[in-house]
């Protein structure tokens, strides 16, 4: 199934670029995590329409084919000020609130866009690989990979691919690069460079920079969720440990739970199938409800 290209407004008149997949159904929107773009859901968005849900899955402020933020609005609380806007566009067109699919920077997003800023801006929130607490370690290692060569760029596509297979040794190296390539622009000067504003690194937030500040806001956020809530982890996950998973599901004792077995904190470009499996099963079961 084929995705038609669409574009919101974000909260500062950002322009936000998205794509849909089905025509009809209860609404989701999907938030990639940082670093990534809208076609990390490529997969899932066709899953999602093949079993009768229309999906929007949006390039977050400062990546992919979504506007850079000139003055490097990229707080924490910035995302989640466009899951609010885009929410609202996504309830005008279809009459429903969505289901927010967040994975990481797009699970705290849309974790502080219902829990703080705005209740009832989602009709139910999955959580990708994140909680109010992760460990720091696996945070300083993704950012730490990020920043590495964000503004050396590569000198090929196959250069890119190869500091992945570094980064990422347990995923089978794809056999086409063609996906690589929507994670990275040509510059003018030869060399290939993510897909991303350096200032989403560059210029992060003081209340982000300070975890225990951050921490306190998303454990208050995560106890005001009333929505319907699923976590899905990936098992060999950097960030999530078992201490993270029970502290959420103390403080969302409504939320389901999943482990995705063989998978890292990419769980959907490690085991999509699986993945898909957990959120469909868990969309179906709100459907019946």
């Amino acid at each position: 199934m084929e995705a038609g290209c669409v574009e919101f407004i974000g909260a500062d008149g950002n322009r936000l670029v998205a794509d849909k997949y089905g025509s009809s159904g209860r609404p989701v929107l999907m938030l990639h995590g940082g670093g990534q773009t809208r076609h990390a859901w490529d997969a899932t968005g066709r899953h999602l329409a093949e079993s009768g849900l229309q999906a929007w899955s949006a390039d977050q402020r400062g990546h992919g084919d979504s506007e850079w933020e000139p003055e490097g609005k990229y707080a924490f609380a910035d995302f989640a000020r466009d899951v609010i806007v885009m929410s609202d566009r996504i309830f005008e067109e279809t009459g429903e609130r969505p289901i927010v699919i967040g994975a990481s920077l797009g699970g705290i997003a849309g974790m502080l866009a219902e829990g703080k800023l705005r209740p009832g801006t989602l009709s139910a929130l999955v959580l990708v690989d994140i909680t109010p607490r992760v460990d720091p370690n696996g945070v300083s290692k993704i950012i730490d990979f990020m920043a590495e060569r964000m503004h050396e760029g590569f000198a090929t596509v196959e250069e890119a691919a190869d500091a992945i297979a570094s980064y990422l040794p347990h995923r089978a190296r794809p056999s086409t690069l063609d996906g690589l390539k929507k994670n990275l622009r040509l510059h003018e000067d030869g060399r290939y460079r993510w897909h991303w504003d350096p200032k989403f690194i560059e210029s992060r937030h003081a209340d982000d920079a300070d975890p225990a500040r951050l921490e306190k806001d998303l454990v208050a956020a995560a106890e005001a969720l009333r929505v319907p809530s699923l976590l899905v982890r990936g098992k060999r996950s950097e960030l999530v440990t078992d201490d993270h998973v029970d502290e959420f599901l103390s403080l969302v004792p409504h939320a389901e739970f999943k482990d995705v077995q063989g998978a890292g904190h990419m769980v959907a470009g490690d085991k999509n199938d699986a993945f898909a499996d957990a959120v469909i099963g868990f969309l179906t079961r709100l459907q019946a409800a």
